[in-house]
């Protein structure tokens, strides 16, 4: 014995409606993610930038350095900045992680529920 499947009351119009919605919803969160992600990006390319001119400064201060005390005093200055900038980078991942899970906690439910904005 074997029975269709049938859709309840399914009205065309509701459908496609509710397809739209989905569509929409599916938009949403690739907008959301799009946009977290040049956020991101622009973020850490200022990040390698200040690298390269952290990179510049130190090796400018090496070669005008004229003591082993002061070649010593600029490695150590320079071994102090990299360790800042490592913890900013991890405090940046961090919030980067967030951004994204931000995003998704504010796409996820309106696609869950079929809404779209």
């Amino acid at each position: 014995m074997s029975t269709k499947p049938t859709l309840p009351n399914a009205n065309p119009a509701e459908l496609a409606e509710m397809g739209k919605k989905q569509v929409e919803a599916m938009i949403d969160v690739q907008k959301e993610f799009i946009n977290a992600i040049e956020e991101v990006n622009r973020e850490w390319a200022a990040r390698v930038k200040a690298e390269q001119d952290l990179a510049t400064e130190f090796a400018g201060k090496l070669t005008a350095a004229r003591s082993i005390p002061e070649t010593a005093a600029i490695c150590q200055e320079w071994m102090s900045r990299r360790m800042e900038l490592f913890a900013e980078d991890s405090r940046r991942l961090v919030a980067d992680i967030q951004k994204f899970t931000m995003a998704t906690a504010r796409v996820l439910p309106k696609s869950l529920m079929g809404g779209n904005s």
